[in-house]
């Protein structure tokens, strides 16, 4: 077996992912990384991408304790926040969108667009595997794709067919309980360096 399937196969163990699910991940992020400028590279802290790439999700009791209702029903009970009632809605300056628990990175302003939903919505994620997408069988009339975070397993929304076409036609329609957004200008401070490209 090789040593990239190795860890593969344990970190699925770690983080409850599935491990080609997480190999795409890995690969992907670390081509984000090595495709970084070498300013960003000589600044960015070394425990960049650790503390996300090692986060552990706390007991289901514990997060019901530690999170507001809202960010509870939304990540952990698959539930909607209200349409046009997240901040993030509107936010179109630059930066990066990451999981709101885990900080693993998620979506970039420059793929975000005014949907006319309410819900912050992309047309891609940042790079291939960052999100894993199930069929959402929760409504009898309708199939969606629902959309999750891969290491924290959290839910996020879901991706339709009706975005920009001259964009790839794809809408990845987020719950902003779901997110964090981390300005550009501090995406260094907060050892996002390496994706400061990506915005």
């Amino acid at each position: 077996m090789a040593p990239s399937t190795k860890v593969a196969l344990a970190a699925a163990a770690i983080f409850g992912v599935g491990a080609g699910a997480y190999l795409v991940y890995q690969e992907n992020i670390a081509e984000i990384v090595a495709t970084a400028s070498t300013t960003n590279l000589a600044t960015t802290p070394t425990t960049t991408m650790n503390s996300w790439h090692m986060y552990s999700k706390p007991a289901p009791e514990v997060l019901r304790q530690t999170l507001d209702p809202l960010t509870y029903k939304v990540t952990q009970a698959e539930g909607t926040e209200r349409a046009g009632s997240s901040p993030l809605d509107k936010e179109y300056g630059p930066g990066i969108y990451v999981d709101v628990l885990s900080g693993e990175p998620l979506f970039s302003s420059k793929d975000k667009f005014d949907s006319g939903t309410g819900w912050p919505s992309f047309v891609k994620p940042i790079a291939e595997g960052v999100v894993a997408e199930h069929d959402d069988r929760s409504l009898f009339w309708q199939l969606r794709t629902e959309v999750r975070s891969v290491i924290a397993d959290n839910h996020l929304g879901h991706v339709f067919k009706d975005g920009p076409k001259e964009r790839g036609g794809k809408r990845y329609c987020m719950n902003g309980a779901a997110l964090r957004f981390i300005p550009k200008a501090d995406m260094e401070a907060e050892g996002y360096g390496d994706f400061l490209g990506q915005v």
